[in-house]
């Protein structure tokens, strides 16, 4: 008796704390709530872009928004005005920076009693050409809204960009915890490089209720191709919440703490999973979130590891973020201008992102990269309901309280 007592305020307790979660929450601050709507826009947007390639996909939007948010500070005239659109900035410079340094600061947890039972931190850096002339204000609003502090480093000496280009990679293998390795390659820096701005974020936590590892068996994971391949599936049946749709099905898993959780979008079809991709919007999001509800799941899904890497700096052109790229006509006069220096522009956007799942946690990092030189550079651009994941799928991980989407990704062949 005492047992069935216990199970079932075990049960009571997890769901009503999953479905305080399961979509996005009100959030009480309304500029951090219209920018973590304008974030999940472009992070839709920008994956149903990416996603036009075959094969797994895996991406922080969160990590893109953030760089570009710090480069959109010197932005001015139509530069910023692409830039705004294409980015989904919903309000203006002064409302924006501050409302990205609150999210941050609730993403971080800062100010919460009780250390937290997950790691989920982010991180900015300014990588400046030493005495270029960065304008004060630029930096003041990189340095308190974005915590980016300025290191100044000596791009335009040739002897000096190796050394440059590993004090960046190094930091950002720091803030991800050795999972993003060699995000510059090298000759990514040369001697017309001014400035370098780099986000990096780190998650690591474990699941609510953990999948038995005795249950882990090779089972089938069928493609896009029709093709069948064993893979080791995790498998449980559990209380958690659950939806479905004529299209799809989805699950949402809690991590410790409930403040963080994975989303699994699963097609009802095994090759439906671009009839589901086109279908991925905020509305749409948010309607099959507030869609959940408590279910006993039989749930199985595939242990994977996935690391991506990519230039944007096309993909962005492509969405309407041009100006920005013109060697010639691109206005980031609020970064800097130093006498005698031509024209800065951004060369690259670089994102590299990395996922582990397993029976016990989640470990997810990535990190952005943008890369802002001068004219003169020449280089050119590079029974119960049943929720078995055994085939492709699209993922998302979100910071429950603000509704933002960390990271997001398609697994097509674990």
């Amino acid at each position: 008796m005492r047992t069935c007592l216990t199970s079932c305020l075990l049960m009571l307790i997890s769901w009503h704390m999953t479905v305080q979660v399961h979509a996005q929450p009100p959030n009480p601050d309304p500029d951090v709530a219209t920018l973590v709507r304008g974030n999940s826009e472009f992070a839709t947007h920008l994956y149903q872009r990416l996603a036009a390639n075959d094969g797994n996909l895996f991406l922080s939007p969160y990590s893109i928004s953030n760089a570009l948010a710090m480069t959109y500070a010197g932005a001015r005239g139509n530069t910023a005005s692409e830039m705004q659109a294409t980015l989904r900035f919903d309000l203006n410079q002064d409302r924006l920076h501050p409302a990205f340094g609150r999210l941050i600061t609730q993403i971080h947890g800062a100010g919460e009693a009780k250390p937290r039972p997950f790691e989920l931190t982010v991180a900015n850096r300014l990588w400046g050409q030493k005495d270029y002339g960065f304008l004060k204000p630029f930096v003041q609003i990189s340095k308190e809204h974005y915590g980016a502090g300025l290191e100044e480093l000596d791009f335009m000496d040739p002897k000096e960009n190796e050394r440059s280009r590993q004090a960046i990679n190094t930091w950002v293998e720091k803030q991800t915890n050795d999972r993003i390795k060699e995000l510059l390659v090298p000759g990514t820096i040369d001697t017309q490089t001014r400035l370098v701005l780099t986000n990096a974020i780190y998650f690591k936590a474990k699941w609510l209720v953990p999948f038995d590892e005795k249950k882990t068996k090779p089972d089938a994971f069928y493609l896009l191709t029709g093709a069948k391949v064993e893979r080791p599936m995790m498998h449980t049946v559990a209380n958690v919440t659950f939806a479905q749709h004529d299209d799809l099905s989805l699950v949402n898993l809690l991590y410790e703490g409930y403040d963080v959780s994975m989303t699994v979008i699963l097609p009802k079809k095994k090759d439906g999973l671009r009839e589901v991709e086109k279908q991925l919007t905020p509305a749409n999001l948010q309607k099959w979130l507030q869609s959940l509800s408590m279910h006993n799941v039989d749930l199985k899904l595939p242990k994977f590891t996935m690391t991506s890497a990519f230039n944007l700096s096309g993909t962005l052109k492509a969405m309407g973020m041009k100006e920005a790229f013109d060697p010639v006509n691109a206005n980031l006069k609020g970064i800097g201008i130093s006498r005698g220096d031509l024209n800065l522009y951004v060369w690259e956007v670089i994102h590299k992102a990395f996922v582990a799942v397993d029976e016990k946690r989640t470990e997810a990092a990535a990190a952005t990269a943008v890369i802002v030189k001068t004219l003169k550079s020449s280089r050119k651009e590079p029974p119960p309901a049943v929720f078995h994941a055994d085939h492709p799928f699209v993922f998302l991980i979100r910071d429950n309280r603000s509704g933002t989407i960390l990271f997001i990704g398609r697994l097509a062949n674990p």
